[in-house]
């Protein structure tokens, strides 16, 4: 005879199963036998690692924890693997299930599918990647509108921007998108070699060139033949290697270390560097016609204080990235990591970003990365507080609102467009957020008085 609880409980979308202290199936409803793929007659009796296979079963059990500490989980994400063998991801809540004495008497796990929430968000990801750069910030998407039509031409490109910001991804989608993408790419960190070895490096050598030039080597220049080539770091080269480069981009030829001729370079010259090449033109460190030669196209990558709006889809690349390369499931991160993570300033950028996750699946094997999981800088700084900024989430969003409003004059069409939203959406954010405006909108300019 089905009871009423039954009933309620079938009614319910979310998968709900209860266990007794011995950690056997006491009910399974209606919705966690079309999630997991397994009947109430199956499942009811089982111990619930039979049954609800999730991937934190074995070291991290949410219900177990509820269980030892009388504390309840709320939607953590992990994934189960269905009665077919189908991986899914679920949200899940843990709770203690009593008596009408308040004996505890086992547990209660509610879920719910977020196949259909996942598949949004790979939707979403995909909408704001391009070419391997993942980025919905407005002076990012400028520099993609331009990139086509500055892959079709030949001319050289300075890209320039901080340490970690990605400068060579977009070498990497120039070359994608050119003509020459069939050739190769190669890259070249110049400040990574010292400036005898970085001559060979990029022109090659003959045999006998020096003492242990025993036979030609070819360099990155004839390597990139039909091709590109990266120059990283531009910045760092002596002023000698400068001569010979200039040469290059003057006259597309050069000479092999010991060579007696000239040889063509049919290669695409594209730059990046951090440094500043205007001041080091100015102090007669850079040359200035190397200097122009290099800059025809000037790509500046906005560092990731200024794109905070990134940061989220950056933790779900990295996420996805090592779960793949490390076989791993951790479902993201928690809403006090985010709001650490917003609130940090990143002078290594994304590769710093991409460092911290790294760093976390090293602690964190499945589940939600947790604070306990960041590297100790971000965990127990000296003096005992935290040097990043610890606000909630909606108070980050705010003020990141609010600094787009105040740099458009708080001219909320123009805020809307910069941040990518309809206008209307973003009023709705300044009212439920809370955001006290100038009375002045920003919606007309300013009258002067007579």
């Amino acid at each position: 005879m089905v009871s009423n609880t039954d009933i309620i409980l079938d009614s319910i979308a979310e998968g709900v199963f209860t266990i007794d202290l011995d950690w056997h199936i006491t009910s399974f409803n209606a919705a966690a036998e079309r999630i997991t793929g397994m009947s109430r007659e199956e499942a009811v009796g089982k111990l619930c690692a039979e049954v609800f296979r999730a991937t934190v079963c074995e070291d991290s059990c949410m219900l177990r924890r509820t269980m030892e500490s009388g504390e309840p989980v709320i939607n953590e994400e992990i994934s189960i693997v269905r009665s077919d063998g189908e991986t899914i991801p679920v949200s899940i809540s843990t709770a203690l299930l009593r008596d009408s004495e308040g004996n505890i008497i086992g547990g209660v796990e509610t879920f719910r599918d977020l196949s259909v929430i996942e598949e949004l968000r790979k939707e979403l990801s995909a909408s704001h990647t391009f070419y391997d750069i993942i980025s919905k910030n407005h002076q990012m998407y400028n520099l993609f509108d331009i990139m086509p039509d500055l892959a079709e031409s030949e001319s050289t490109v300075l890209i320039v921007g901080e340490s970690g910001t990605g400068k060579e991804l977009f070498a990497r989608a120039i070359h994608d998108l050119s003509a020459r993408s069939e050739g190769p790419i190669v890259t070249v960190n110049c400040g990574a070699l010292p400036d005898t070895l970085l001559e060979a490096e990029l022109f090659g050598y003959r045999e006998g060139a020096f003492t242990d030039a025993r036979k030609d080597k070819p360099g990155r220049f004839a390597r990139a033949e039909g091709g590109t080539i990266f120059l990283d770091e531009i910045g760092d080269i002596s002023p000698a290697t400068q001569v010979k480069l200039l040469r290059v981009l003057q006259e597309r030829v050069y000479e092999p270390l010991g060579a007696t001729e000239s040889v063509t370079a049919d290669v695409r010259v594209i730059t990046a560097t951090n440094r500043d090449l205007d001041a080091m033109v100015e102090d007669g460190t850079f040359r200035r016609d190397l200097y122009y030669r290099i800059n025809v196209v000037r790509l500046s990558v906005p560092p990731l204080r200024e794109r905070r709006e990134d940061i989220p889809l950056l933790v779900d690349h990295f996420t996805g990235r090592f779960n793949r390369l490390r076989g791993r499931n951790v479902t993201g991160v928690t809403s006090d990591v985010m709001s650490i993570l917003m609130g940090h300033d990143f002078p290594g950028n994304v590769r710093e970003l991409e460092n911290i996750i790294e760093h976390a699946f090293v602690l964190c094997r499945s589940g939600m990365i947790g604070i306990r999981h960041l590297p100790d800088s971000f965990r127990q700084p000296e003096g005992g507080e935290r040097p990043v900024d610890t606000a909630s989430l909606p108070e980050l969003e705010g003020r990141f609102i609010m600094e787009a409003l105040r740099r458009n004059g708080w001219n909320r069409e123009r805020t809307a467009a910069e941040l990518g939203m309809h206008k209307t959406t973003l009023w709705r954010k300044i009212k439920r957020l809370g955001l006290r405006l100038p009375s002045k909108d920003g919606r007309a300019p300013p009258t002067t008085g007579g």
